[in-house]
């Protein structure tokens, strides 16, 4: 009796061990300060789906960047010497009127506030335009602008892949669109300092760059082109080919916003 007795405190001593070292591996999750808890905390229902603290945040961005580019496209059109910066206002413009309508119904619907002025960064911005003169004012319209739309664009595609808000989703669909055209107009400019954005990327990188070794002199081998491996009935088409055009631009035909 004795014997089955140590025999049964040493497997609850054992079970005990395993369940202490367990649970904070399962529980870690749910624990505060942790990614996924932070999710929970910050998140709301809505009948479009949960709508996070980062959703939130990315309606008001999108808000802010038509408060300042509006204008900014707006002065372009007045004051720049070029035709090129002149286009790429109007499409600042009509980009960012268009998608400002879209983010006030998205925001309606989901009881978010938004802003109505930019905030100080964007105002430096727009007295930095407006300080500004001839090619100087070129090069800053096109930097300034081109490195905030780099920089959204890759906001655009985290909501995008992680949001659960089918509305936040549309709008983060829209706003790529919109950015696109816009980062694409920016660099038809000739103005644009890639390797200033380059070098500011460089700064805040963490991990280590992975990739194929750098070349050797010699010409590689052109790979087989993919292909399928069944016989798909595809009806889609390619997208149209790029060309040398300055004035080549994202089409940017979309539905009407939804009210």
């Amino acid at each position: 009796m004795r014997r089955v007795n140590g025999t049964a405190l040493i497997l609850a001593a054992l079970v005990a061990t395993v369940g202490a070292l367990a649970f904070p591996i399962w529980s870690y999750a749910s624990r505060s300060g942790t990614g996924q808890a932070n999710l929970n905390a910050g998140t709301v229902a809505t009948q479009w789906g949960p709508l996070s603290a980062t959703d939130r945040d990315f309606v008001v961005r999108v808000r802010l960047a038509g408060l300042w580019e509006i204008p900014a496209g707006q002065q372009a059109m007045e004051r720049a010497p070029t035709q090129a910066v002149r286009d790429t206002g109007d499409h600042l413009v009509v980009g960012h009127m268009d998608l400002d309508q879209r983010v006030r119904t998205v925001a309606a619907k989901l009881g978010v506030e938004l802003p109505n002025q930019p905030n100080a960064q964007q105002q430096g911005w727009l007295d930095e335009l407006t300080a500004a003169s001839g090619k100087d004012y070129e090069q800053k319209f096109a930097n300034l602008l081109r490195n905030a739309h780099g920089k959204v664009f890759a906001l655009i595609g985290q909501i995008r892949n992680t949001t659960r808000n089918s509305l936040v989703r549309e709008l983060a669909t829209d706003a790529n669109q919109t950015v696109l055209d816009h980062i694409t107009m920016l660099e038809n400019t000739g103005d644009v300092d890639f390797d200033a954005i380059a070098d500011e990327a460089a700064g805040t990188a963490t991990a280590s760059p992975t990739g194929p070794p750098p070349p050797d002199g010699q010409v590689p081998t052109t790979p087989n082109p993919a292909q399928p491996t069944g016989s798909p009935d595809a009806t889609s088409r390619p997208s149209a080919e790029p060309t040398d055009e300055p004035g080549r631009t994202i089409n940017t035909d979309r539905p009407a916003p939804t009210s």
